[in-house]
């Protein structure tokens, strides 16, 4: 088999000193001579054939060949955390489950989803990451996530090899606090007209078919605010800025949580959740709890409305 003749451990120190900004805060974190550090870098770039850092004022920072390899560092040492993590887990009769949660997927449906893995027998460790979809989906395609929750499937021709598992769907409704849904339940939904009213982004899966239901009942609202994170969205909502839409699945949560009330249904606006694997097959018991509950739960009575 061959090897790649790189020495990790010099790569580590490399690592430290990127991350540090300098050989002397790096050997204080290690414990190390400001000498060895030297000398180990010196090892490292004669072993590649290129210079890995550069002075910058007080300051060593990445060259390009630097950069490049600082990310693939912190890919290494990552997986490196994550073994040691997973094998203490497993001496501790514990599962661990990587998740990725994008940032338009409503918080309070990503917690419903996940609460499914309490029914196992064993412990399940969550590790809850939430980011853009596309930089969700690399991460996946490279293993550091077991699963991604979010409310887009992925498109047709994808150059990325993950599968989309559609979890259900629930119809939308429109809230606000009392102030407003007094003021635009009546005559909903031409009382939209000029109400003030917090959207996603454009980017977003649902944000389309918002702006078409729009259309389609002659309505021109005040777009008050547009947010790319769900979660942003929601508290601007809570504090009287505009009205929103979510799940009808979470009105009770909505209604508690967000003291918000409930201004008019739109049981043909629908919001769709899946779950993006790196194979077609699920074969996290996690996961599988996920996909084995959640149709008798959340969505069932959702699909209803």
């Amino acid at each position: 088999m061959k090897t790649t003749g790189l020495n990790f451990r010099h790569l580590y120190f490399f690592w430290v000193v990127a991350k540090e900004g300098g050989v002397t805060r790096a050997a204080e974190r290690l414990g190390l001579a400001v000498q060895t550090i030297s000398s180990q870098l010196a090892l490292l770039e004669q072993a590649v054939g290129k210079s890995l850092l550069a002075p910058q004022g007080r300051r060593l920072v990445p060259t390009e060949a630097g950069r490049m390899a600082l990310g693939y560092a912190d890919q290494i040492f990552l997986l490196g955390e994550q073994l040691q993590d997973a094998l203490i887990e497993t001496d501790a009769e514990k599962m661990r489950l990587t998740v990725g949660i994008s940032d338009s997927l409503p918080k309070l449906i990503a917690y419903r989803l996940l609460e499914a893995t309490r029914t196992l027998p064993v412990q399940v460790k969550l590790a809850c990451y939430e980011h853009e979809f596309e930089s969700l989906l690399a991460d996946l395609a490279m293993h550091k996530l077991d699963v991604v929750l979010t409310d887009r499937s992925v498109r047709a021709g994808a150059s990325l090899r993950v599968f989309s598992h559609l979890l259900g769907e629930s119809a939308m409704k429109l809230f606000g606090v009392a102030a407003l849904a007094e003021r635009y339940r009546d005559g909903f939904p031409g009382s939209l007209n000029g109400a003030p009213l917090l959207l996603p982004t454009r980017n977003n899966a649902l944000r389309g078919r918002i702006d078409e239901w729009l259309v389609q009942h002659g309505v021109r609202p005040d777009v008050v605010g547009e947010f790319e994170d769900n979660a942003m969205l929601n508290t601007f909502g809570r504090n009287g800025l505009g009205l929103f839409f979510a799940p009808a699945a979470l009105e009770s949560d909505i209604k508690e949580q967000f003291n918000a009330e409930l201004v008019g249904d739109v049981p043909e606006l629908r919001e769709q959740f899946y779950a993006i694997s790196a194979e077609r097959k699920i074969k996290h018991p996690a996961v599988e709890a996920i996909l084995a509950t959640v149709h008798k739960g959340l969505f069932a009575v959702a699909s209803r409305d």
